[in-house]
């Protein structure tokens, strides 16, 4: 399965370059044109020097000098024409890759629980494209035709040739030093800056605990030392690039003026005519510009490499989703077959359950103390955490086979942290898709929010943030119900939802469980409040991560207390 991942991954990113290929085959041709036309001021030069000045010809230097603007617009406009195109490239690129980069941003954020919360794969994404429309990527295209440049100034004299082969050699040699002084520093230097960024993140999202307990400095002090190692290994590599870019352009102008040296040198044993002379120089100027420039932007080819290969990663790691043929509405049953579940990226398994069966419109209660796995269990349920063994079935398909998207509307989920998002309260409820009025004030009212969202400002289209703004934590919480209640799901998994509730919260989540349950829906519900309790059809007790405990309310509470007697009786 993830050799298959790999290989779509990576037909992705060719299929996205193949996509591109017409642009690059004409950036190319009109590369090849321009450099072609870039002869022109050499060659002018060359006739005005060596036939217009000797001929005293008004006439030929004015043909000459129409010709040479003539000619020199065209390649002006060749430049234009390549510029569009390599941004065309990049656009085309961007847009057959945004969505599996977005997904994979995604999935990078739901393995990890959340603990990466940029979005990475998108940021490398959009700096491959700055990349493409970079002066750097001209380098490219520009280098292939040194040789023609070289083959020109042989024509003039054997020894120019071998003088360009020798700078280009050596201005290659400093473009591989640069290549291997300045990578590893500026890959140390971006994963340090990444770490930081994240825990700054994490300080930001929480500022209210930060400034509340005075934890400031000493987060501070956490991240400031991430930041420094990323500058200085950042201001490591930009020295080390700029001493190797000083040599480089030095080499390039000793070198025009040794040529120049031994063309004149030349010229005295009448050899070669003066206007070579000065052709010849300024042909290892062009001949060497391109190389000089890979010099110079050889940070930018670094950081666009880390950038592919951490996308091309990323890619790889979560594969497309295959696509499956579309099951039917659940009706709710909910089975579990020896569920084994392990955190991403981690190895130990912190919840098991041999055996569960919740049929449709059945409330599951699931109690046990905190870090018992009940949170564990029902990510495991969602199909958000992967089973590292055993199955979860919904109506006895693998949940892993199910179609997100298809599914997701069948799905309510009030999870413990409420996490809500920017726009009206009307989108936040119908999980912003299409708004049906009807369904998102059905929601408002089976949560018991309907006469709050009324009281606000702008009802329904009030605008809050991410963070939830003015609401209080009991408020949040009801929308959040109300999301997951939106549509009236098939499964119902809620879990804690009444942390932050009062008396008349509490009472419309009982009453909402009990409405969705008698409509033919499963409801699995995490809490430690009997008035909840008291209400389910079954009880999973977890303990150590292992369940204890399933069977009917009754059964399950009777077993408990005999052990509590049994315990007091041996004290």
């Amino acid at each position: 399965m993830d050799e298959m991942q790999e290989g779509n991954a990576s037909s992705d990113l060719e299929n996205a370059t193949k996509n591109a290929k017409e642009f690059f085959v004409l950036a190319g041709i009109f590369s090849a044109a321009s450099n072609l036309l870039m002869l022109t001021p050499i060659l002018y030069m060359l006739q005005v020097y060596d036939r217009v000045i000797s001929s005293g010809s008004y006439a030929t230097l004015g043909m000459l000098t129409l010709l040479m603007i003539a000619l020199m617009s065209a390649s002006g406009g060749f430049e234009w024409l390549r510029s569009r195109l390599l941004i065309g490239a990049s656009a085309r690129i961007d847009q057959s890759l945004r969505a599996r980069t977005l997904n994979a941003s995604f999935k990078t954020a739901l393995v990890t629980g959340g603990a990466i919360r940029n979005a990475g794969p998108l940021n490398d994404l959009q700096g491959l494209r700055q990349f493409l429309t970079g002066n750097g990527i001209f380098a490219f295209f520009d280098a292939p035709w040194c040789p023609i440049y070289i083959l020109v100034m042989y024509t003039f004299h054997p020894w120019f040739a071998v003088a360009a082969i020798f700078s280009v050699l050596i201005m290659i040699a400093l473009a591989i030093l640069n290549n291997r002084l300045t990578s590893p520093p500026l890959e140390k230097a971006n994963e340090s800056n990444g770490q930081a960024l994240r825990r700054i993140n994490g300080m930001l999202q929480n500022s209210e605990v930060v400034a509340a307990m005075g934890m400031e400095e000493g987060l501070e002090r956490v991240y400031t030392g991430k930041l420094d190692q990323s500058m200085v290994l950042q201001a490591r590599s930009s020295k080390l690039a700029i001493i190797v870019s000083s040599v480089s352009k030095s080499f390039r102008a000793i070198m025009q003026s040794i040529l120049l040296g031994m063309g004149a040198l030349l010229v005295l044993n009448q050899q070669i005519s003066p206007g070579m002379m000065i052709a010849g120089s300024l042909l290892l100027g062009r001949a060497l510009a391109p190389i000089d420039m890979l010099v110079a932007s050889w940070k930018g080819f670094a950081l666009a490499r880390v950038q592919y290969n951490r996308l091309s990663k990323a890619l790889k790691a979560f594969g497309p989703e295959k696509a499956s043929m579309p099951l039917p509405i659940p009706t709710g049953k909910l089975e579990l077959e020896n569920l084994m579940v392990v955190p991403p990226g981690s190895q130990k398994i912190v919840a098991r359950v041999p055996q569960l069966t919740l049929d449709s419109g059945e409330i599951l209660g699931v109690i046990g103390p905190s870090g018992s796995g009940k949170s564990c269990v029902a990510r495991a349920l969602l199909g958000i955490w992967p089973s590292a063994g055993g199955k979860v079935r919904l109506d006895g398909a693998d949940i892993a086979t199910w179609n997100r998207n298809d599914l997701g509307p069948h799905i309510g989920y009030l999870p413990q942290n409420i996490e809500l998002f920017e726009g009206t309260i009307s989108a936040n409820i119908s999980r912003f898709g299409g708004i049906n009025p009807e369904k998102v004030i059905s929601a408002a009212k089976a949560a018991g929010v309907h006469e709050l969202i009324l009281n606000l400002t702008d009802g329904y289209e009030t605008i809050i943030m991410g963070d939830g703004g003015a609401l209080s934590g009991g408020q949040r919480q009801r929308l959040g119900l109300a999301r997951a209640l939106y549509d009236r799901p098939r499964l119902l998994i809620l879990d804690e939802p009444n942390s932050n509730l009062d008396d008349q919260g509490e009472k419309a989540l009982v009453s909402a469980m009990i409405q969705i349950a008698s409509e033919g829906s499963s409801v699995v519900v995490i809490t430690h409040r009997t008035s909840t309790l008291a209400k389910v059809d079954k009880i999973l007790l977890m303990q150590n991560g292992v369940a204890a405990e399933f069977d009917t309310k009754d059964r399950v509470f009777e077993r408990i207390a005999a052990a509590k007697q049994k315990l007091i009786a041996e004290q």
